[in-house]
């Protein structure tokens, strides 16, 4: 008899389902006969400039001693951090992406039988991540689209381990002020871990926005994770970084795989953390984009959740289902991300893309609402 090795698999691993990323490009191509470079990507909120020069000249060099392993510590990488954000190298947790800071605090604290609290249309590695480890996951309904920050905190119970603040959020964009997000830490248990997501704060402009780093020395339960996949156009290299007090950096760095970030990696972001020049035009890039498709769905009379990320979620007209729209996008060339599995089955979400990789996006979207 054939081996189940379903059964043998741990218990939080059996109801799992592979994440599910945006729709590659080759794939696409590949299911539909299309010419890749005809197709427009704007599905996983990757940055439409391409890596900045800084980085693909750190890159090359750092081609000639790819037979030899990374810096295990990671030094470069962490000296830069440590010159452009202002803390200590003993704070710092490298990650392959910043999805490997997730997964470093659900193991060093979450057992099974725990819990971790989430906000409703958040992230949904969080979940997966909770349930891999036997642990709940302690989902609070949102408030337009946003974390209900007095809900979440008043979830909070005797078996929560983590609380996972994302802003500004992804899927849909929305944000939390620098007073909103002192008043939960206020609240938070000391024993209780807020790990606040920030892949994309580079892209905010909102003078109430907090930045979570300067809130470190106030509260040592607090972990701030950050990526370079997005606003630095560094994706595929996975790269990442956690924040946080020395005393629970030092435990995350316990259980951090040895190697985890590469050594094109470590010279790619540590190059393009101090590319300016590169980094303002990621920024200039989204915020034309941003206002180019929201001109465009106050054409088509449609809605959207305003958005200071470099991605915006925008809703299908009534009577028309969103995957089919997804689908019809598609054929024409189009790659946007469905978001049903966040509970939001009549949007979509769409990156930010060049000038014209918007104007195609647009013009697909108005051939196939006709």
């Amino acid at each position: 008899m054939a081996v189940d090795f379903l059964k043998l698999a741990v218990p939080g691993v059996r109801s799992l389902s592979p994440y599910q990323p945006g729709k590659p490009i080759d794939e696409l191509a590949r299911e539909l006969g299309l010419n890749e470079k005809d197709i427009v990507k704007l599905a996983s909120n990757e940055n439409p400039l391409g890596p900045g020069p800084k980085a693909l000249a750190a890159i090359e060099l750092a081609m000639e001693e790819i037979t030899l392993y990374p810096d295990g510590a990671g030094f470069e990488l962490k000296k830069a951090l440590c010159e452009k954000l202002g803390v200590r190298t003993e704070q710092i947790t490298l990650g392959n992406g910043s999805s490997d800071i997730l997964d470093f605090i659900m193991r060093v604290f979450v057992n099974d039988g725990d819990n971790i609290v989430v906000s409703q249309h958040a992230f949904a590695i969080y979940g997966l991540l909770a349930r891999m480890q036997g642990a709940d996951c302690i989902q609070v309904s949102a408030i337009n689209f946003g974390h209900d920050l007095n809900g979440m905190a008043a979830a909070i119970n005797d078996k929560t381990r983590v609380v996972f603040i994302t802003n500004p959020n992804n899927p849909t964009g929305t944000w939390i002020t620098k007073q909103e997000l002192v008043a939960f830490l206020d609240k938070v248990p000391e024993q209780v871990l807020v790990l606040l997501d920030e892949a994309y704060f580079e892209f905010v402009h909102e003078a109430d926005y907090p930045d979570g780093i300067r809130l470190l020395d106030s509260y040592p339960n607090l972990v701030v994770a950050r990526t370079f996949s997005k606003a630095y156009g560094l994706a595929a290299l996975r790269v990442g970084y956690g924040v946080s007090s020395p005393e629970l950096a030092d435990l995350l760095n316990r259980v951090r795989p040895p190697f985890n970030v590469n050594s094109l990696a470590l010279s790619a972001a540590a190059a393009a953390l101090n590319d300016d020049e590169y980094t303002a035009s990621s920024i200039a890039v989204n915020d034309a984009g941003m206002k180019q498709l929201t001109s465009a769905f106050a054409e088509l009379g449609l809605s959207y959740i305003p958005s200071v990320g470099n991605f915006i979620a925008f809703k299908v007209p009534d009577g028309v289902v969103a995957l089919d729209v997804y689908k019809k996008l598609l054929t024409k060339g189009v790659i946007v991300r469905p978001v049903a599995n966040y509970e939001m089955p009549e949007y979509l979400r769409v990156s930010i893309g060049t000038e014209a990789q918007n104007a195609v996006f647009i013009n697909a979207l108005k051939a196939v609402l006709v």
